[in-house]
């Protein structure tokens, strides 16, 4: 029989996102986010492609990229609704992790692994933070799609694009379990 880590299975069966709304000061130290990298960098990734890339925001940058969204915001002509759900991304936050995808050339791995790759780092990124006992929660939004705001407020090439921001700090609030799925309805097997 392999051996059980018990304490890991018991947090992954019992882990919860924690809304990023919820969320205060203070955040991860940037030792503590070495940690939290350090473990999403451990992500499965065919080819060892590191197909993705860390940007982390903090202190100022968020209301440089609060003014941002606003701006292109109304240049994409955003409902005012929309350009404040995505303002308030930023002005909530107190540590934010950008996962960049970020997909090489490769004859044996396709872009759409390296992608997915990129989403597991984001998984890998927003446990960690949890594990680490910080709340944490894994978001995205109209801005994260929008050229001009991640070329310009986050540096990304054309060939990039963000897989998630996941958002660091103080919980607030421990949020209700939510409903999960049903097994027997999401699960196939075969056997022959």
């Amino acid at each position: 029989m392999p051996e059980r880590n018990q304490a890991a299975l018991d947090f992954l069966l019992t882990r919860r996102s924690r809304p990023a709304k919820t969320l205060a000061a203070p955040g991860p130290s940037r030792a503590e986010l070495e940690v939290i990298l350090t473990a999403a960098a451990r992500t499965p990734d065919h080819g060892k492609l590191e197909p993705w890339r860390f940007v982390v925001l903090e202190g100022a940058a968020f209301s440089r990229l609060a003014d941002l969204v606003r701006t292109r915001g109304a240049a994409l002509e955003k409902s005012e609704a929309d350009i404040a759900k995505s303002v308030k991304q930023f002005d909530d936050a107190v540590v934010c992790l950008a996962v960049v995808s970020s997909p090489k050339p490769s004859p044996k791995v396709p872009q759409i692994e390296q992608v997915y790759s990129a989403g597991a780092v984001c998984l890998a990124a927003l446990n960690a933070g949890l594990a680490s006992g910080w709340g944490a929660s894994w978001l995205t939004g109209w801005h994260c799609f929008d050229r001009g705001f991640v070329e310009e407020g986050l540096g990304l090439s054309p060939e990039e694009s963000i897989a998630g921001l996941i958002f660091y700090g103080t919980e607030q609030v421990t949020p209700p379990e939510r409903p999960r799925p049903e097994l027997k309805e999401i699960t196939t097997w075969i056997s022959d």
